[in-house]
């Protein structure tokens, strides 16, 4: 399933911290928009993308909509592939980071 790898945006990684933090339970688009204070928008196109790369994994809520009277969610989680390349992707931004903060010094 590992398409390309995606674009790490302030907003992707907005989205890949508040799931990686959240690494035990499944998130719903809502609650991670919520989280991310992002529009669904710009969020959706970015959960859509990390699931074709294998970074997240997602499925539908079960019930019956009637019975919970409201629509199902769609659920989503981390994939430890995504856990790994969000924590090698802070890792080099601060090792950037500390680059450029040492060489201003």
């Amino acid at each position: 399933m590992s398409a390309e790898v995606p674009r790490l945006t302030e907003q992707t990684l907005k989205a890949l911290a508040v799931l990686v933090g959240s690494a035990l339970e499944e998130l719903s688009g809502a609650e991670i928009a919520k989280r991310t204070k992002q529009q669904s928008g710009t969020l959706y196109p970015i959960l859509m993308r990390l699931e074709r790369a294998g970074w997240l994994e997602s499925r539908w809520e079960e019930g019956d909509p009637r019975e919970m009277g409201r629509p199902r969610r769609r659920l989503y989680r981390v994939t430890m592939l995504g856990e790994t390349a969000f924590r090698q992707a802070i890792r080099e931004l601060w090792q950037v980071a500390g680059g450029i903060a040492w060489s201003n010094s």
